[in-house]
């Protein structure tokens, strides 16, 4: 069904559409007939493919390349590809899409979708589609754009974040806003939940956003480019716990990094990563930055730049992640009083 004037057309309680002496109804086998191109790699975009495979007919599912094996040999395939396998969908995992997109066109879609889809999309895919080339972004934009608002907005101790429905556009996460819904973030919410409630909503929005898309009466609302903030891809250096930060703002750095990448610090100049601390108070001897001042039966007592924190669960270079009480067992705790973690 092409586009037609919006200002002709009037929505009905039964889905239906009148134009003028004609009438469209949206029901299964229309959608069905509906071309949907999807492209997206990780976990976080597999609820919205599989949202779509429920509701569309997806042609395509486009990945990234399937990456180097593990240390255990195994090849690292996209979460996607397995769904897009799974149902019998064709798959497409360009190097670079920018240098290599017509294989998307020969399926002709009529709505192209993307979500985490991790590589910047050129216009002749943009432009292509009848119905456009819409993006679901885990931001409420136009904050955080980027490829980790999920991890920023704990990390930033953001109270509320939620998910975008955009058109897409040539500068990254600049289109015009479709739908947006929020969501709060719990106060000792780390990443891995907050990244799975996100994806299920993005799910829900999607699917009550391209009705309106497909009829022509979705509106598009340009983003307010001086409330532009961004939330790109983790740096290796930003990982690094600072002490002289916060103990807040070392929580919030834990939690919104738990469980991949996850923070680290030094202890005795060997890696440890820490997944779980929680804030204490402030009863303990006073020593520097990053000086474990205490030990408890199931933590590690750490001065920070305001106050102090407890490490509840750790993952030294080498080992297996553990919780501090576990650890405990192989250790003198006592000896571990007045190292300096970095």
């Amino acid at each position: 069904m092409a586009i037609m004037d919006k200002d002709k057309i009037i929505k009905n309680m039964d889905d239906s559409i009148d134009i003028g002496e004609y009438k469209f109804v949206f029901n299964e086998e229309e959608k069905k007939k509906i071309r949907i191109v999807f492209m997206g790699t990780p976990s976080f975009a597999v609820p919205i493919l599989k949202g779509l495979i429920d509701n569309y007919e997806v042609v395509l599912v486009v990945c990234q390349p399937d990456r180097k094996k593990d240390r255990k040999g195994n090849l690292q395939i996209p979460e996607t590809k397995v769904v897009a396998i799974d149902n019998n969908i064709d798959v497409f995992q360009p190097i670079k899409v920018k240098d290599d997109y017509q294989t998307i066109l020969d399926y002709k879609p009529d709505l192209i979708v993307t979500c985490a889809y991790g590589q910047f999309i050129p216009n002749a895919i943009i432009d292509y589609p009848k119905y456009g080339c819409i993006n679901v972004h885990g931001s409420l934009l136009p904050k955080l754009r980027g490829g980790a608002p999920i991890h920023w907005a704990i990390i930033n101790g953001e109270k509320v974040t939620g998910m975008t429905v955009m058109s897409m556009s040539a500068k990254m996460d600049a289109g015009d806003i479709i739908s947006q819904r929020s969501l709060e973030i719990g106060e000792d919410e780390i990443l891995d939940s907050l990244y799975s409630r996100m994806s299920i909503l993005g799910a829900e929005l999607l699917l009550d956003t391209i009705p309106s898309i497909l009829d022509g009466t979705a509106k598009y609302c340009p983003q307010n480019e001086s409330d532009v903030t961004f939330g790109m891809n983790v740096k290796k250096e930003e990982e690094k716990i600072d002490f002289e930060k916060s103990n807040l703002k070392i929580k919030n750095l834990v939690r919104g990094l738990n469980s991949i990448p996850g923070a680290y610090c030094l202890m005795d100049d060997k890696r440890m990563k820490v997944y779980q601390v929680v804030l204490v108070d402030d009863k303990y001897p006073k020593g520097e930055c990053g000086e474990i001042v205490a030990v408890t039966n199931d933590g590690m007592i750490i001065q920070c730049g305001d106050g102090y924190l407890k490490i509840l669960e750790i993952a030294l270079e080498g080992k297996k992640r553990c919780m501090v009480k576990d650890y405990f067992n192989g250790v003198k705790r006592e000896s571990l009083v007045g190292k300096v973690l970095k």
